[in-house]
């Protein structure tokens, strides 16, 4: 018999939804309308100021083609501002606003709520097996990804 649940990939898929649905349901009842994704990258856009859009989308695995429609969004609620690259033209540096850096502290405490309903059936001690276990496999099959994870350079460096 073929069990679904001794298949790591449906079971990642399946904690993937699962994710997804309690971040949304976190941000919903804080009052925010933003997805894990826009979330990661106003987080990096935060944490790097000064990156392009492929430098985003390498530091949070996210497919490079898709990314502008992130930041446009982002852009669009006024949370990231897009300026033109001195380095290169054809490129943006991606910047968080003062409503960016408002909305990430106001939203904290619901990220936080969210990762921790993620693991409520978890101990404390196999939340943290689980998260290096995950961090263990994701870390051998990156580059097998149609979006592998890469450093984030300091745009000011």
């Amino acid at each position: 018999m073929r069990n679904l649940n001794d298949k790591p990939g449906h079971l990642a898929r399946r904690f993937q939804q699962i994710a997804v649905a309690v971040f949304h349901a976190e941000m919903e009842q804080a009052g925010f309308d933003l997805t894990p994704v826009q979330y990661a990258a106003l987080a990096a856009i935060a944490a790097h100021p000064g990156m392009d859009q492929a430098t985003l989308a390498g530091t949070i695995a996210y497919d490079r083609t898709t990314i502008t429609g992130v930041v446009d969004r982002l852009t669009q609620k006024g949370l990231v501002a897009r300026n033109p690259s001195p380095r290169d033209r054809r490129a943006h540096q991606l910047s968080i606003t003062d409503a960016g850096e408002k909305t990430l502290d106001q939203i904290e405490p619901a990220v936080q709520a969210a990762q921790q309903a993620m693991m409520a059936g978890l101990t404390a001690a196999e939340g943290k097996e689980l998260m290096r276990l995950m961090r263990k496999a994701i870390a051998a099959g990156n580059e097998l990804s149609r979006a592998p994870l890469r450093e984030a350079v300091s745009a000011r460096s």
